[in-house]
């Protein structure tokens, strides 16, 4: 099989996977991903299969849909990419690629982190979803999902949170962006992923502006 029909099964796979998921989290947010994540990788040196395959399986069964289970995923990914024969070496890459890919596992300290350009060129196309307008589309989206507060002045932003404490977190949407969303500009590892990332994070803080002014009533908002 080659290159492009095992992208092509892939993304069957994906689409009928995540027919049923939440907003912030299906297809279209792959889509996305894995179309930035081929934009950036044009500038680095990567195995484009690998790019191509650790974008569409990044989030093939996010643990935070699955009670917690980091493990879903990854043996999801490794079963169905067994199933098209993909060489193991691939395979273990793409494993190690959403084992590593979430921002959570940033906030484990004790472990030395998996890295490769491949990692590095889905994060930011993975991170790069999560900021700017879509960023600030797929927070509420999920906030209503799991029926969070859109804002409370009484609970602060955890700007130290463990991993663990980031997985449980039920804090409003508005601290999500003090929590992660604000952080992921300077997270970024390619020079097209920080350059892209520039606009969107803007994007965020203008709107934090706009809503504090209409949350506090005040004149011109």
């Amino acid at each position: 099989m080659s290159d492009s029909d095992i992208i092509d099964q892939t993304i069957l796979f994906v689409k009928e996977t995540l027919k049923n998921a939440e907003g912030g989290h299906d297809w279209f947010h792959i889509q996305r991903v894995y179309n930035n994540s081929l934009l950036i990788a044009k500038d680095e040196n990567v195995d484009i299969l690998v790019v191509g395959l650790g974008a569409l399986l990044h989030d093939i069964a996010d643990a935070k849909f699955y009670n917690g289970d980091e493990t879903i995923a990854p043996k999801m990914a490794k079963d169905f990419l067994k199933s098209l024969n993909v060489p193991k070496k691939t395979i273990d890459h793409v494993v190690k690629i959403i084992e590593n890919c979430s921002f959570k596992n940033s906030l484990t300290k004790s472990k030395k982190p998996f890295s490769s350009n491949e990692l590095f060129v889905i994060q930011d196309a993975d991170r790069l979803d999560a900021i700017g307008a879509i960023g600030i589309a797929r927070a509420f989206n999920y906030g209503g999902f799991k029926n969070r507060k859109l804002y409370d002045p009484d609970i602060a932003p955890n700007l130290n949170m463990t991993k663990e404490e980031y997985k449980k977190s039920s804090a409003p949407t508005i601290n999500h962006f003090y929590e992660k969303l604000l952080l992921l500009k300077d997270s970024l590892k390619t020079h097209a992923g920080r350059k892209l990332a520039e606009k969107r994070h803007q994007f965020m803080l203008d709107y934090l502006e706009q809503f504090y002014g209409e949350w506090n009533g005040k004149p011109g908002f």
